[in-house]
C-alpha cells in the first residue's frame, strides 16, 4: 500500500511548521496524547487479570472510540456480556500474545462481540505506538483522500493483514516526519496530521466530509461474510436510535429472523420491527416465508427486506398480490444501510463530544 508522495509531503512539511512553532498548540495536544499512552502502558497483564467491571468501565470508557457512546456503561457491559473473565483472555492474549499481530487481530474481533477496529487498534496505539496505528473513519477518509488505493470499504475487508499494511504506510509517514523536523515522531504524531491537517483538506467549508472514502476500493468477494456485516450494521443503527437491538432472533415458530428493532411503550407492551437480510441468489421464497411466519405476532409493526437493488426489484416483484405480505414489507438497499451507520455514528460522536451529559450521570 502507498500512497501519492506529491499530496503527502506538502501537507507533512505544513504540519511540521505548526509542530515546531513556538506559537502553535501542537506541542500541547501530542504531549497530552503521550499522557494517554503513558497511563494505558501502566496497565499490563497483571492489572488486566485484576480488573473488576468497575475497572472496565474506566479503562474501556476513556477510549477516544467510546466517545459515539453517551452511556458507556451500556456497551462496555454489552463487551462484557460473554464474561469478564472470557474478555480478560482475550484481551491478554490480544496485547500482549507472541503470536503475529495479524493473527491475533483476527482472532480478537471474531472472539470480541461488540469491539470494533477502532477500539481495537486504539489499544494497540497505546500499547506500542511505533508499531500500531489508529485505525477509524478519519485514518481511513485521511488515506484515501492521500491517494492510498486497494483501502477496505466492508468490515470483514479489514483483516490483520489489512491492518499490517496501514500501520506500514503510516510508519514511513512517521519517517518522513522525522526528516521534516518533527523529532520523535511515532504513530500518534500521524494520527494528530490526519485530524489537524489532512481532514480539514478534505472536509468542506460547511463541515462534513468529501466522499473520498469511495476511491479505489476492491471488489466484494465474500456475500456471506457481507450479510453479517449489514445485519451487525443494521442492528448498531438500531442501538444508536434507542432500540433494544438483537440479531438471530425467533420470532414465531421456525422463523428466525436477522435482526429485530423493539421498543416498549409504557405498560401497554412492545413494538417490534423485523429486518430480513438477503444475498444474491438468495431464496426469495423462503425470505417471504420467514416474514409471513413474523406477522403472527401482533407486536410485529413492520418487516423489512434488505438486499442490493437487484434483488430488491426480484422481492418486490414476488410480493406482487400477496396481500399479508405486500401492506407490511418495506425495502432497504444494503449500501443505504451502510450509510445511515456511517452518518448516524458520526453524528453521535459529535454530539457526545459536546458534553451535554455529565460523566457522573452517564456511568450510573
Amino acid at each position: 500500500m502507498q500512497v501519492n508522495n506529491e499530496k503527502v509531503i506538502p501537507l507533512i512539511k505544513k504540519f511540521a511548521k505548526e509542530v515546531n512553532s513556538p506559537q502553535g498548540d501542537l506541542k500541547e495536544l501530542i504531549e497530552e496524547r503521550k499522557s494517554r499512552e503513558k497511563s494505558y502502558r501502566r496497565i499490563g497483564k497483571k492489572e488486566i487479570e485484576k480488573m473488576d467491571r468497575n475497572d472496565f468501565y474506566d479503562y474501556l470508557g476513556n477510549l477516544w472510540s467510546m466517545s459515539v457512546w453517551g452511556n458507556k456503561k451500556y456497551i462496555v457491559d454489552k463487551i462484557l456480556e460473554a464474561g469478564e473473565d472470557v474478555f480478560k483472555k482475550n484481551l491478554i492474549n490480544f496485547l500482549f500474545g507472541e503470536t503475529k499481530i495479524e493473527d491475533r487481530w483476527d482472532a480478537f474481533l471474531k472472539n470480541t462481540k461488540h469491539v470494533g477496529r477502532a477500539t481495537a487498534s486504539e489499544l494497540l496505539l497505546y500499547s506500542d505506538p511505533l508499531k500500531y496505528a489508529l485505525l477509524n473513519r478519519c485514518t481511513m477518509d485521511s488515506l484515501s483522500y492521500l491517494g492510498a488505493e486497494y483501502l477496505p470499504k466492508y468490515d470483514y475487508q479489514y483483516t490483520g493483514r489489512k491492518y499490517v499494511a496501514i500501520c506500514d504506510v503510516q510508519k514511513e509517514m512517521a519517517q518522513t516526519m522525522e526528516k521534516a523536523g518533527i523529532k520523535g515522531a511515532d504513530l500518534y504524531t500521524v494520527d494528530l496530521f490526519f485530524w489537524h491537517t489532512v481532514r480539514p483538506a478534505y472536509t468542506n467549508k460547511d463541515g462534513f466530509e468529501n466522499e473520498t472514502k469511495e476511491t479505489n476500493y476492491p471488489p466484494i468477494k465474500e456475500e456471506k461474510s457481507l450479510h453479517n456485516e449489514i445485519r451487525d450494521k443494521i442492528a448498531e443503527i438500531g442501538r444508536l436510535l434507542g432500540f433494544e437491538s438483537h440479531i438471530e432472533v425467533k420470532v414465531a415458530k421456525g422463523a428466525i429472523v436477522d435482526a429485530v428493532w423493539e421498543v416498549a411503550i409504557g405498560n401497554m407492551g412492545k413494538s417490534v420491527y423485523i429486518f430480513e437480510v438477503q444475498g444474491k441468489g438468495g431464496s426469495i421464497d423462503s425470505l417471504l416465508l420467514n416474514l409471513q411466519k413474523a406477522f403472527t405476532s401482533p407486536a410485529v409493526q413492520a418487516v423489512v427486506a434488505v438486499s442490493d437493488r437487484e434483488q430488491l426489484e426480484k422481492i418486490k416483484a414476488e410480493c406482487e398480490g400477496l396481500e399479508s405480505v405486500e401492506k407490511h414489507i418495506k425495502y432497504w438497499d444494503r449500501e443505504d444501510v451502510l450509510e445511515v451507520y456511517r452518518l448516524l455514528y458520526g453524528a453521535h460522536e459529535r454530539i457526545n463530544k459536546l458534553g451535554l451529559v455529565p460523566d457522573s450521570l452517564i456511568s450510573k
